[in-house]
């Protein structure tokens, strides 16, 4: 192999992607959180490790380790140095294993071609801190101890590459040697390349682990009362109080006849918890029909609920059931009820206290047994107050309310829901479902959600879309596109719209982003200034400070609600 004249490029542009988040605890190198912790504390996991494990499973445990955490780097390398050369690109890894303080890495030979799957590389260690972990804890060994290094090197180098890159340490300052040094090439290349593989594949405690665990939620899915899609998704896919508080009242009422409320903000998921009542109901071999009762006329509305018979009306050729007659003995969701015609009210309270209905036309009356489902993201006290629906039908769909928490009150259950939509999209556009970076998740957790879980299905789908096989989702993936204009990323842009419609004084016009974001920066600080100059320039009318601040009414009632709140 040729040795290269190899210039390493300057670490500068990986030092600025470090970030100390003192405020909130956290450390961050470009969208990924990082840990600072001991030397001599992962020295003491090291000691626990082989004294627990044996020497040979806490090799093959560490270089794991190691491993996972070169193929992370190596994705930060394609992001960080996009337009460099490979060799300066394929530095990251050494650089970093130097920055984050694992050893010093330097290149003696270094000769391959990505497209070509060729690859050969000598490195020599200096200052390892497994060599230091070790000697201190057992003096020196008879064999390299650098396992971890060495998985990183694995790891990194096989991301790189697309193809099983593995290392082996040729001498070991851990062992008596002067300082390290690693060789690396293709798995294939090494002649007992199955004895050092052996330590990236699963350690046989883990699959013991996996098999049991795969035990317990066979027992748990035997248990259940289905095994559709709809009930899983009401059982799992959250662990939040409020969203168990929702399940809790959803498979009380299940078992019984009683009509049910369903109250909450548009896109927190009403109809997938109406459908996990039907599942768990022992009407789940019957029919769930869901309806939207705003995307039907208002003079079609009662031939779509209640059917037709021929010549009723003008097109009426033929006599239909409608949605009533095709759930009989099963459910019927009607989203939106308060969009009801006055008329379609009426017949929805005699099918409710009678069971029975007539078709538009007819004189005959039928008999049906249905139970039903009824949401609407508006108050309908306020609505009966206000004339548009019948007290007497409120009252009878009342019985049951349920309340189903918006995203922003369950954010915990964030993570799962992100994991569930990965999966889904993934698999949907052919994609590796390789996760979401801890800086996007942080954002997703702390946003508020104005369309609930419908907007963060979308926003996954979309960086599903956007981001490249084996990638995690960042968060340039996952908000440039996002129409919310009070998305906390959006907010100082908001500040400069502000400013020149509003014509402050001199002072705001001077102000720059940079001095802003000093010490004690604080964002929700700046949006309650945005929101009280504007309503302030406005005189307090909430319509026109939502459009200087790029919001819809609805959006900035809520905040000034929340503001309200807290103060």
């Amino acid at each position: 192999m040729a040795n290269k004249s190899l210039i390493l490029p300057d670490t500068q542009d990986l030092l600025e992607k470090i970030h100390f988040d003192n405020k909130k605890g956290k450390i961050w190198l470009d969208e990924q959180r990082m840990l600072l912790i001991h030397s001599a504390v992962m020295g003491l996991l090291r000691k626990e490790l082989i004294e627990t494990l044996g020497i040979e499973r806490a090799k093959g445990f560490l270089t794991r380790f190691g491993y996972h955490s070169g193929m992370r780097d190596a994705e930060l390398a394609k992001k960080l140095r996009p337009d460099m050369p490979d060799e300066a690109a394929f530095m990251v890894g050494p650089q970093l294993h130097a920055i984050e303080g694992m050893v010093k890495a330097i290149p003696t030979v270094m000769d391959f071609d990505i497209e070509k799957g060729e690859f050969y590389a000598e490195f020599d260690w200096l200052n390892s801190h497994e060599v230091d972990a070790h000697i201190a804890n057992y003096g020196t060994s008879s064999a390299p101890v650098c396992w971890t290094l060495c998985g990183y090197a694995s790891g990194f180098s096989t991301y790189f590459m697309k193809r099983q890159i593995l290392y082996k340490e040729t001498q070991c300052a851990g062992a008596g040697a002067e300082y390290c040094k690693i060789i690396g090439k293709p798995t294939e290349e090494w002649e007992d390349s199955a004895e050092t593989e052996k330590y990236l594949l699963p350690d046989p405690i883990i699959e013991e682990l996996l098999a049991l665990q795969q035990e317990v939620t066979e027992l748990k899915d035997h248990f259940r009362s289905t095994e559709s899609e709809e009930d899983v998704l009401l059982n799992s896919v959250g662990h939040s109080g409020a969203f168990k508080n929702t399940c809790h009242l959803i498979k009380k009422a299940a078992k019984s006849k009683v009509t049910v409320l369903l109250q909450g903000e548009t896109g927190v998921g009403k109809e997938a918890v109406a459908k996990g009542l039907h599942t768990n109901s022992d009407r789940l071999k019957h029919p769930f029909i869901a309806v939207n009762c705003a995307c039907i006329p208002p003079d079609l509305i009662e031939a779509e609920l209640f059917g037709v018979e021929k010549g009723a009306y003008t097109g009426a050729t033929q006599s239909r059931e409608g949605k009533f007659e095709r759930a009989n003995n099963g459910t019927i969701f009607l989203d939106e009820v308060i969009e009801l015609s006055p008329r379609a009210q009426a017949s929805l309270l005699r099918v409710l206290q009678e069971g029975e209905l007539e078709r538009v036309g007819d004189i005959r009356t039928r008999k049906v047994d249905v139970r039903v489902v009824a949401a609407t993201n508006e108050n309908l006290e306020i609505a009966v107050k206000e004339g548009r629906f019948r007290a007497d039908l409120f009252y009878r769909l009342n019985v049951y309310p349920i309340h189903v928490p918006p995203l922003r009150d369950r954010t915990e259950d964030i993570p799962l829901l992100c994991e569930h939509f990965l999966k889904k999209y993934s698999a949907m556009y052919s994609k590796k479902d390789s996760g979401i970076t801890d800086k996007a998740m942080q954002t997703l957790i702390q946003y508020k959600w104005p369309g609930n879980i419908r907007e963060l299905e979308n926003m996954i789908e979309r960086g599903v879309i956007l981001v490249d096989n084996n990638q995690k989702i960042d968060m340039a993936s996952l908000f440039p596109s996002l129409s919310e204009p009070t998305h906390p990323l959006n907010i100082i842009n908001n500040l400069g719209q502000l400013s020149e419609k509003s014509q402050p004084d001199e002072t705001d016009e001077t102000m720059h982003v940079e001095e802003m974001l000093g010490e004690n920066f604080s964002l929700e600080a700046l949006e309650t200034q945005l929101i009280n100059k504007a309503m302030d320039l406005t005189n307090n009318n909430i319509s026109k400070a939502a459009r200087k601040l790029g919001l819809t009414r609805p959006a900035l009632a809520y905040r000034l609600k929340m503001l309200q709140e807290s103060e």
